[in-house]
């Protein structure tokens, strides 16, 4: 008789979606509400949408040794804790001079552990490339922080055109490529979640 016992239930994931953009008449909520639509076909995730524009984050960086300018504290408290309790990040990213946005920079580097031995996945918007090139850099920033980027990525290349009436998007293969995405996140995401309940990341 075998003593293996597989738990009847596995907590759903827990995937922050952060939204980079910050400029005024930004392109992100068309791309954000898509991405929702895609998140809320699956029963193995749960989103938390953290939009920079609604929590702004400060700009300014404490030197070493000098307490954080007053209302610190305060903004991080809105966003850290998130970051923290997520199993799992998605990156909503315009491409900005070959590069992705400073709001989203700024957000990360404000935060360290939170980034520890999870997965990132990445949604980018564009011209003609898509948004590619942000999500290249970011790859770098990210290993830095300890994070591990999957592999599959969704880009809209001339994202302006590509969107409908409430966000829809009338084409099979972006659908295909976000599904192979999510796929890719939520595998990483369960591993390394098990592996973190196991023992902690050791950065």
């Amino acid at each position: 008789m075998s003593t293996n016992s597989t738990p009847s239930t596995v907590a759903p994931l827990r995937v922050a979606v952060l939204v980079g953009s910050t400029r005024e008449g930004r392109f992100a909520p068309v791309v954000t509400r898509w991405l929702s639509g895609q998140l809320g076909q699956r029963a193995d995730l749960r989103t938390d949408v953290i939009d920079l524009v609604e929590t702004p984050l400060p700009t300014v960086f404490p030197a070493f040794g000098e307490e954080p300018a007053p209302g610190t504290e305060e903004a991080l408290a809105l966003v850290s804790p998130r970051l923290a309790a997520a199993d799992a990040f998605i990156l909503v990213t315009p491409e900005y001079n070959h590069s992705f946005p400073a709001s989203l920079k700024n957000a990360i580097d404000w935060h360290n552990a939170e980034w520890h031995g999870k997965p990132v996945a990445f949604v980018s918007y564009g011209g003609l490339s898509g948004g590619l090139r942000a999500v290249e850099q970011l790859r770098i920033v990210l290993a830095e922080l300890n994070a591990m980027t999957v592999r599959n990525t969704v880009s809209f290349h001339n994202s302006w055109g590509a969107f409908g009436e409430d966000a829809r998007v009338d084409d099979p293969a972006v659908d295909a490529a976000a599904k192979a995405m999510l796929d890719q996140l939520t595998w990483w995401a369960q591993a390394l979640r098990d592996a973190r309940s196991l023992r902690p990341y050791a950065a």
